[in-house]
């Protein structure tokens, strides 16, 4: 207060401030003066006044429009960054109507463009979605608590099993790098390797697939280990030893034109997983038609 501050940002318990104004330490005066000078700044930009208040049929037709939507689904599509491409049934953007095994992708979403397994062996590629490594800290009420933190290395099971699945089918690996990841260990792994920061399954499969290019680029440079990070200077960007991937990275398709999005009526999805209710349908495959025409196993879907 003596330094001027009216407000205290990040601060949900007012006790401290009453205690030292019932001690004496601080006048109330001087809590009228931060008063007066907060409400004059939401005076001036108008924050009291009726015409500035939200129209709510207005907000209905704009918010969520389909265009918008649109415009939405295309940025996070654009946004994502192919770091590798690799060759054979792996290369961006996946041709024909393969045979996919999918972990964390919602399997409806390749409803149109492909077949999916619950068996790799059966697989033509897999496709997985994963994140950044993080280590959880805090005690649940700490600010630390609401971030990601911790060591960027993945951890040996997670490798041990993004090895054993590569070794089987071509890997399509996407990684949400809300943070960078030491991804070095998978460079031999997955045949290719996607960076995202926060896009959805559909625009996931809009760019596998190609009917939107990736175009984005790194934000930030991807260290090649936790001992290059260690050695860097924290307050120099771009600082690490040999990185796996330089800030700005990220390559493009070469010769690409939109691809049709399909008609997802005839795609075959296998279901292992959701218990189809009544035992309507056959417990290791139904036609996405077959399963989104039922309310009840759409329910179960929508669950999971």
């Amino acid at each position: 207060l003596d330094a001027g501050v009216d407000q205290f940002g990040g601060e949900f318990n007012p006790k401290a401030l009453i205690g030292l104004v019932r001690a004496g330490s601080v006048p109330e005066s001087r809590l009228d003066t931060s008063v007066r000078r907060l409400l004059r700044e939401k005076f001036r930009l108008g924050l009291f006044d009726d015409a500035r208040f939200v129209d709510v049929e207005a907000a209905d037709a704009i918010v969520g429009r389909e265009d918008a939507r649109a415009a939405g689904l295309e940025a996070q599509a654009r946004s994502l960054t192919l770091l590798t491409n690799g060759g054979g049934a792996a290369h961006l953007p996946l041709q024909g109507r393969p045979t996919v095994y999918v972990e964390g992708l919602d399997p409806v979403e390749l409803a149109g463009w492909a077949d999916v397994v619950t068996d790799p062996d059966r697989a033509d590629v897999a496709i997985v979605r994963t994140d950044a490594p993080w280590e959880p800290r805090g005690n649940g009420a700490d600010i630390e608590s609401f971030f990601r933190a911790g060591s960027l290395e993945f951890h040996d099971d997670e490798l041990a099993h993004l090895r054993d699945l590569a070794a089987r089918v071509p890997l399509v690996l996407d990684v949400y790098l809300d943070r960078p990841a030491i991804l070095a260990p998978l460079l031999d792994v997955a045949s290719t390797i996607i960076a995202n920061y926060g896009a959805s399954d559909t625009a996931l499969v809009n760019v596998l697939f190609g009917a939107v290019e990736p175009q984005g680029s790194l934000p930030f440079e991807v260290p090649s280990s936790m001992e290059a990070v260690a050695v860097s200077r924290p307050d120099v960007p771009s600082d690490t030893v040999d990185p796996s991937f330089a800030f700005g990275h990220g390559l493009r398709y070469l010769d690409w034109s939109p691809a049709a999005r399909p008609d997802p009526a005839s795609t075959t999805i296998e279901m292992a997983d959701v218990a189809a209710p009544g035992g309507r349908f056959d417990l290791t495959s139904a036609t996405v038609a077959q399963v989104l025409a039922d309310a009840e196993a759409l329910a179960i879907i929508a669950e999971l």
